[in-house]
């Protein structure tokens, strides 16, 4: 442990020594260069400039300059990350976001005293173009399908109606706020206030997955706060883009606002349908990988790197295209793909956004330390105030709509849970310092550190006690069985064939249209013949490998005490995993059709082959059979 922690002093000394993170306008020679030929100035003749002697050492820091950097901030950030876990009771009472903050504000604090000017600051081409794509990815591709889907309409309800319910609450009361103290800000006009309404509504994805996997409250809690966080941060980017734009025109009519309006939706719906294109078009191409697997995990990263990026090229919402496209190609990509680059995939994944992660908390930290600072004790004391206000009132306005039409309610101890969970980050930290400069731009950044550190450390050491305090359900550790898979997919098949029977186009109702049109026509395209599950208990049994080989690491299944069983060794589950395979196969190889509730499959050697049927005998029949039989043969 105090080997980890002069590591990390070691790396802070190499980063003090460095000038920074952007390179200086003039940068020396270097000694490698080629001798130069040209003319002697005095007789004009032809001259070879040679150097003087032959150097043994030298040092080229300018040459390495950014990559160096680069790589001492990923180590010190994974060293702190590393010094964190192995803290002891530490990670128990402070969230790992929080340390790593807390290991910035120390950096930041070292390099200014030492070179009396600000430390490097994280950019926001630098944040939205290379942190935040992988942590989106990685929360996209293993974001649990049935639950988000199923949850969809609430999640949707919160991010867009809630977002525009925070954005414009918190936007209109603070300019109420600059009229009341006109002395010291009579200078921030009401689209500046929308503005910074709408980057301050903006719940971090990054903090909220920083919390809650360590709180582990239920499932559907969990997708409801982390999926909401996710759709928010694509309506607020929007919004804020959208107020930017209103405070370059002149001036703003009702045309701009429906205008306005329109580029909203058209923003989100194409960054959906970009998307879904890059996503189909990755499960396709991994499709043909089986002659190339070591290259096929990397088809999963470009792709959907690149529908972030084109979104972003033609301004639509590059965080919804890149989830999109992450659950549109996971399971065909999983199917076309080999266990091995499954694994390298998810591994992949898990590192890429954990750095970028404690990446962006460090330089949350380093960032702080900063001359830019301007306070206001109304605006900061008020904003942190209407942000706690008009979420909860948001959140239980909302709830009480949408609880009407849910079949499992929203109790009122997740709403505090949702209410209290909108933690903010990086995404609201990094659109302030892309607002234009005016008189108060430094008071907003000021405001946006004080709202972050409040949210991250306050609302986010505090969350599971109150979780703790409240008995709100935990997530259950133990995975599912194939059983319990069986019995589930049993439910919705009987529902799904109740609302159709009843005229009820209901969520099963559409589930189910969307599972028969995938098994028909979109995994027959997308997975290879070869790769195609023939039995759809295979399915749930691969599906279910898959789950157990990825992970639940940090949360391990619950034993029953009162059944003590020793783990399976590895040649136990080679042979289960051989015999489930083999007889499943070989059910589905006779030629009985499987049943489907669609179509009516007619056997053609039903009538040559079926047997009549026959009652079965009760004891008393069998036994008196049994007994003629016995005396015939007697008699013969």
């Amino acid at each position: 442990m105090g080997g980890l922690w002069i590591c990390t002093l070691l790396l802070c000394a190499c980063l003090l020594g460095c000038p920074g993170l952007t390179p200086s306008a003039e940068v020396p020679q270097s000694h490698s260069q080629t001798p130069k030929l040209g003319f002697n100035s005095s007789d004009g003749s032809l001259s070879l400039d040679l150097p003087m002697a032959l150097r043994v050492f030298s040092v080229d820091y300018h040459h390495v300059q950014a990559p160096f950097e680069i790589v001492l901030w990923i180590m010190l950030a994974s060293l702190a990350k590393l010094g964190f876990h192995w803290s002891g009771r530490v990670p128990a009472v402070v969230p790992e976001s929080c340390l790593l903050i807390m290991v910035g504000l120390l950096v930041g604090g070292v390099i200014y005293g030492v070179r009396h000017s600000a430390p490097p600051t994280l950019s926001a081409d630098a944040f939205f173009l290379f942190l935040l794509p992988p942590i989106v990815l990685d929360a996209g591709y293993f974001l649990p399908g049935r639950l988000f889907f199923e949850n969809l309409g609430t999640i949707l309800w919160y991010a867009v109606l809630g977002t525009l319910w925070n954005v414009l609450g918190i936007g209109l009361s603070l300019y109420g706020v600059c009229l009341l103290a006109q002395g010291s800000l009579g200078d921030v006009s009401l689209l500046h206030c929308l503005l910074f309404g709408s980057l301050i509504a903006a719940v971090d994805p990054v903090a909220v997955l920083s919390v809650f996997q360590e709180i582990h409250v239920n499932e559907q809690l969990h997708i409801l706060v982390f999926g909401e966080s996710l759709l928010n941060d694509a309506v607020t980017v929007v919004l804020y883009k959208l107020f930017e734009s209103f405070l370059r025109l002149p001036s703003v009519s009702g045309l701009d606002v429906l205008l306005g309006g329109c580029r909203v939706v058209v923003v989100g719906l194409g960054g959906l349908f970009i998307g879904l294109f890059f996503g189909l078009v990755a499960a396709l191409t991994s499709r043909f990988t089986s002659r190339a697997q070591v290259i096929a995990p990397l088809f999963v990263f470009l792709y959907s790197y690149l529908s972030y990026l084109t979104s972003e090229m033609l301004h639509l919402s590059g965080i919804m295209a890149i989830v999109t496209c992450a659950v549109t190609m996971k399971q065909y990509v999983e199917a076309n793909v080999s266990e091995r680059s499954n694994t390298s995939i998810q591994y992949f994944l898990k590192m890429w956004s954990s750095v970028s992660e404690t990446l962006i908390f460090i330089f949350l930290g380093v960032s702080t330390i900063q001359d830019v600072h301007m306070w206001s004790w109304p605006f900061v004391c008020s904003t942190l105030l209407l942000c706690l206000i008009w979420r909860a009132t948001g959140v239980l306005l909302l709830t009480a709509v949408v609880n009407k039409l849910r079949r499992n309610a929203v109790t009122f101890r997740d709403q505090f849970i949702i209410a209290y969970g909108g933690l903010r980050g990086a995404i609201c930290f990094s659109l302030v310092f892309l607002i234009d400069d005016f008189p108060k731009k430094r008071l907003f950044i000021t405001t946006t550190i004080v709202v972050i550190l409040f949210t991250v450390f306050v609302q986010g050491m505090t969350i599971k006690p109150l979780v703790e305090l409240l008995e709100v359900k935990r997530k259950k550790r133990a995975l599912p069985t194939v059983s319990e898979e069986i019995h589930s997919r049993l439910i919705d098949h009987l529902l799904a064939g109740i609302e159709d029977v009843v005229g009820y186009w209901g969520q099963h109702y559409w589930k189910d249209k969307f599972e028969q049109f995938n098994r028909k026509y979109l995994r027959r395209f997308l997975i290879r013949e070869d790769n195609q599950a023939r039995s759809s208990i295979l399915r749930v049994y691969q599906e279910l490998e898959r789950r157990e080989q990825r992970g639940d690491e940090e949360a391990p299944p619950v034993v029953d005490p009162r059944s003590p069983s020793r783990p399976l060794l590895p040649e136990e589950m080679d042979s289960i995993r051989r015999i489930l395979s083999r007889n499943l196969h070989n059910f589905n190889n006779k030629q009985t059709p499987a049943y489907s509730r669609h179509t009516l499959h007619q056997d053609a050697t039903m009538d040559r082959t079926r047997k009549p049927l026959r009652r079965h005998q009760s004891l008393g029949e069998r036994y008196s059979y049994n007994l003629h039989t016995h005396w015939l043969q007697v008699y013969e």
